[in-house]
């Protein structure tokens, strides 16, 4: 059986995603050369969605910085989610990040680890063990 991941963990990987994205942006904005801010928050936001459903919906079952540490991201069963799913998750983890990253917070009480996002969209990060 694999383990949930816990906290630290997942702030790790997340960390690591940050940077592909500023990384992504600086080269979005060095292609684009300058954007409005508005059209700027519209981008991020798409690009932000775009990478994590897109990872976590995939075969690899992960962003960059979840694979970076072994983590995958599971429906209850264990298997692959969708990217309608991927969506869901996303979005609750914006919403459960607001208020101070309360959303959080669930992860240290909880027997699956689960964050806020991840009890709504049903959804598990496992440490992947080989």
């Amino acid at each position: 059986m694999q383990a949930y991941c816990g906290f630290f963990r997942r702030l790790i990987a997340s960390i690591i995603d940050i940077f592909v994205i500023i990384l992504l942006f600086v080269f979005i904005q060095l292609i684009t050369e300058t954007l409005d801010e508005i059209f700027f928050c519209i981008l991020f936001f798409l690009t932000m969605w775009i990478y994590f459903a897109s990872q976590e919906s995939s075969t690899l079952k992960g962003t960059v910085g979840k694979q970076a540490l072994n983590l995958i991201v599971t429906d209850l069963n264990g298997n692959q989610i969708s990217f309608k799913q991927a969506t869901k998750r996303f979005i609750i983890k914006i919403l459960a990040a607001i208020p101070l990253f309360m959303g959080f917070l669930s992860i240290f009480f909880t027997s699956k680890k689960q964050a806020f996002h991840d009890i709504l969209a049903k959804t598990v990060v496992f440490i992947h063990e080989d």
